[in-house]
């Protein structure tokens, strides 16, 4: 049986804090499950009390879209995402990743050594089962994995509650194959779409996005911008791929309000 739909927003901090706060309020009222913020060191707060205050403030669901492995060590992540679960009484979900591409030059900027990819692969691997070890048997936080090479998948498959791909321009048929992979489990399918109609979501795909690029290669990252046509489409992804976790950016949470109150929960 397909998993019900849930649909989440990126909302990075671009204005003041009192702003902010009234936007996840906002989200909140339109239905949307879940408030997710990226993880861009020195472009904003840091996720951790970005997403204690949201949870405040909101009955969201919280969570970090994605914590980029490089920059953190995995005890320390394990025991800030434990903390968040605790303070969020169970509303946060850890999402993780090894990185955006371009993210060592990132760290350069910051005087912090690269990290490469195998080892960033074993930092997952370490902060996920040290965050089970904090939680013990009376808590669960819910990690969500962003992956697309074979090793990575392979460990979304063991460790992970939600697992994503880190899509750019590949067509339909290359994500769907993606995704089979995953049909057997019970692991949740999450599909991120920063271009919806012709608007780019800040800090969820490049500034140099072409979205007649990718309405032209039938990528999964870009949606229509009218609601009937996007919950059409989704629910074939949902149908075809078993996608069943939609997230957004927060530019275009109002316009697909009546997709989600349609949607939600189904």
């Amino acid at each position: 049986m397909p998993k019900p739909f849930r649909f989440g927003v990126v909302a990075p901090l671009t204005t003041d804090v009192a702003t902010w706060r009234d936007r996840a309020r906002r989200i909140a009222d339109l239905g949307y499950s879940t408030l997710l913020v990226p993880d861009f060191p020195q472009t904003q707060p840091a996720p951790g009390p970005m997403l204690a205050t949201a949870a405040a403030h909101t009955d969201l669901r919280v969570g970090t879209w994605v914590y980029a492995t490089p920059f953190r060590p995995a005890w320390t992540t394990a025991w800030e995402a434990h903390s968040l679960t605790l303070m969020t009484d169970g509303r946060f979900e850890m999402g993780i990743g090894t990185g955006r591409p371009g993210i060592e030059h990132e760290l350069r900027d910051k005087g912090q050594p690269d990290v490469p990819p195998n080892e960033r692969l074993t930092r997952i691997r370490e902060t996920v089962t040290t965050l089970r070890e904090l939680d013990g048997l009376d808590r669960h936080t819910p990690v969500a994995m962003a992956v697309l090479g074979r090793r990575a998948r392979a460990l979304a498959a063991e460790l992970a509650d939600t697992v994503t791909f880190a899509l750019g321009d590949q067509p339909r048929t290359e994500v769907a194959h993606l995704a089979r992979e995953f049909h057997s489990t019970a692991v949740e399918l999450a599909l991120a779409v920063p271009v919806v109609g012709d608007t780019v979501a800040p800090h969820m795909a490049p500034p140099d996005t072409d979205p007649t690029a990718l309405r032209a290669a039938d990528a999964l990252t870009v949606l229509p911008d009218d609601p009937a046509a996007a919950a059409e489409e989704i629910q074939r992804r949902r149908d075809e791929m078993g996608f069943s976790y939609f997230i957004f950016g927060a530019h275009v949470a109002e316009e697909l309000a009546p997709m989600v109150a349609e949607l939600a929960g189904r």
